[in-house]
């Protein structure tokens, strides 16, 4: 007997992959150091990676580092870099380039290891993010430490690669995007999609849930209008460095907010050089492969 056609999987919907995304993170999410029972065990807080911990995209910072070591070539992100920041200055994304994105965002770690992007993480961090750490965010997630609360990193970036963060910076963890692996290699897919907006707020419910936090009483950091999801899950948000939109969103609702750069002019140049490396960052993840040319 001939069996049945397996009917072909319906492609999911962005609300579907944000809940995929979110829903892996916390379910990969694991405690980086051994803090014993926390002081305030409801209590935590949540910190965005990119331009709120530490200056520039984390992901950015990797792959140039990956470049170096002749994953990939500058050639193949060229054309690609320009559509991102096309993207991110002028705000109109084409749906089909979007897809493509999404689907490929982490290609360039397709066929590596594990524990081989651990490795090289590991390096990266030293000689490229270590000393763009935010001496002043630092400062806050230590306070939190200090009053006994847990401090997570949420970040688009591989989930890898923000547990390093996480644990060079003595947090208790983090959530990040999950890339998918067989048998300890990449495949270069995501586990439903990035990390970014939505997801992340799914992520911090369900990994609150797992560890009986009371959201009401956690407190969230970042820099973009795009994690609002994230700042509204709180009861209290705070916007580091804020974009235009969030620092206008943060004083309508009397939120926190705090800005570590350096003059009103550094400033507004930080949110052009910031797409900027966003979108070389992003297309550096669209067109990445392995090996030299």
């Amino acid at each position: 007997m001939t069996p049945p056609r397996e009917r072909p999987r319906r492609p999911l919907n962005l609300q579907q992959r944000s809940i995929m995304a979110g829903e892996a993170a916390a379910a990969n999410a694991h405690v980086e150091r051994a803090l014993g029972t926390p002081a305030d065990p409801a209590r935590a807080a949540f910190f965005d990676v990119d331009n709120t911990v530490m200056q520039g995209a984390s992901i950015f910072h990797l792959a140039r580092g990956l470049h170096r070591r002749k994953f990939f070539t500058t050639r193949q992100i060229a054309g690609a870099a320009w559509k991102q920041a096309y993207f991110r200055i002028v705000g109109v994304e084409d749906p089909d380039h979007v897809a493509e994105a999404r689907a490929s965002a982490l290609s360039f770690i397709a066929g590596h290891t594990v524990s081989e992007l651990e490795e090289l993480g590991e390096e990266i961090f030293d000689e490229a993010m270590a000393h763009r750490i935010w001496p002043g965010t630092r400062a806050l997630a230590q306070l939190h430490l200090d009053e006994g609360q847990r401090v997570w990193l949420v970040t688009a970036a591989p989930l890898e690669v923000a547990q390093i963060i996480a644990r060079r910076l003595g947090l208790t963890g983090a959530l990040g995007t999950v890339a998918e692996r067989e048998d300890g290699v990449y495949t270069g897919r995501l586990v439903g999609d990035l990390l970014h907006g939505p997801a992340k707020a799914v992520a911090i419910r369900a990994l609150a849930e797992r560890e009986g936090l009371d959201l009401a009483r956690c407190s969230a950091y970042s820099d973009s209008f795009n994690d609002l999801p994230m700042l509204s899950l709180v009861g209290d948000p705070c916007a580091v460095n804020p974009d235009p939109r969030l620092r206008a969103h943060a004083r309508e609702n009397g939120w926190r907010i705090r800005d570590y750069r350096t003059g009103r002019r550094a400033a507004r140049a930080g949110l052009v050089l910031g797409a900027a490396a966003g979108a070389l960052s992003g297309a550096v993840a669209l067109r990445g492969r392995r090996g030299p040319a």
